[in-house]
């Protein structure tokens, strides 16, 4: 036991008087602030006006938000969230129906990677339109700086202690100790290394052939690149909620799929990508 790392970290980062600043919402915060600062650099390259991209945090922030929320509650706990309005509540809302009939602030416990990619979908088709853009460069543009936003969320579940690995014997293993006493495949930190990883190969990409956006291509390279390393993780992970104890394949990979065909099928459909682009100018 004494070659694995304990980890128990405090999930309160500071207080602000009485309020608690956690690391999951400061992961989350630093990891859409630098996609922020990134998309700003890529529209002034491509000479979008700045008139154009103040508004897509807004649309990006809350559909993200809105949308990792409901994907956890409706694809991992339907049975819970579904079966009473203090539930559906408890859905909407960052707060929990207490045993002794009050509510207290929780934040939002509970997130889902699939739910806030199709929201975050959703959001750039509203945006799009609204600002008369070619969806297909700003999904490219998305494609490009998302990977970092997706690390730094992983290392928010590090930081929570979930999302927690299976059991394991590799010397790199960590003891979540909030869990229990076993050594574990630190899953989450996989997945961010992962992630981090494929920003610099997706950005290098982009430095090379610049020409490529708007065609569909660095949007289905993140997709397909994300998605498949969320599938293949997903064998060093303990399962989510019950109901995935002997699935061939768990909710996450399930879910993992469809993502990873787009994802090839827009790198692999650029000229039609970029014709369908074209009209939806």
């Amino acid at each position: 036991m004494l070659s694995y790392i304990l980890w128990n970290p405090n999930e309160i980062m500071f207080h602000i008087g009485s309020f608690g600043i956690r690391w999951y919402s400061m992961c989350w915060l630093l990891g859409l602030l630098l996609a922020y600062f990134l998309m700003q650099r890529l529209f002034k390259e491509q000479k979008i006006p700045q008139e154009k991209f103040d508004p897509l945090f807004i649309y990006i922030f809350l559909s993200i938000l809105i949308g990792a929320r409901l994907g956890h509650c409706l694809f991992y706990q339907p049975d819970y969230f579904l079966t009473s309005w203090d539930h559906i509540v408890e859905m909407l809302l960052p707060i929990h129906h207490m045993t002794d009939g009050s509510w207290k602030f929780v934040g939002y416990e509970g997130l889902a990677s699939h739910g806030g990619v199709i929201g975050m979908l959703f959001a750039i088709w509203l945006y799009a339109r609204n600002m008369k853009m070619s969806i297909w460069t700003v999904l490219d543009n998305m494609g490009i700086v998302s990977c970092v936003t997706a690390a730094f969320i992983r290392l928010g579940n590090l930081m929570n202690s979930e999302i927690i690995g299976k059991v394991t014997d590799v010397p790199w293993a960590f003891i979540f100790e909030r869990v229990d006493q076993y050594p574990r495949h630190p899953g989450q930190l996989y997945e961010a290394l992962c992630y981090a990883c494929f920003f610099i190969i997706i950005y290098l990409v982009y430095r090379r052939r610049p020409e490529k956006v708007g065609t569909g291509y660095f949007f289905g390279l993140c997709l397909a690149l994300v998605f498949t390393a969320r599938f293949l993780l997903e064998y060093t992970k303990d399962i989510q909620v019950d109901f995935e104890a002997g699935m061939f394949l768990n909710m996450g990979q399930l879910l993992s799929i469809p993502f990873i065909l787009i994802g090839l099928a827009c790198m692999k459909g650029g000229k039609w990508i970029q014709r369908l682009g074209a009209k939806a100018k």
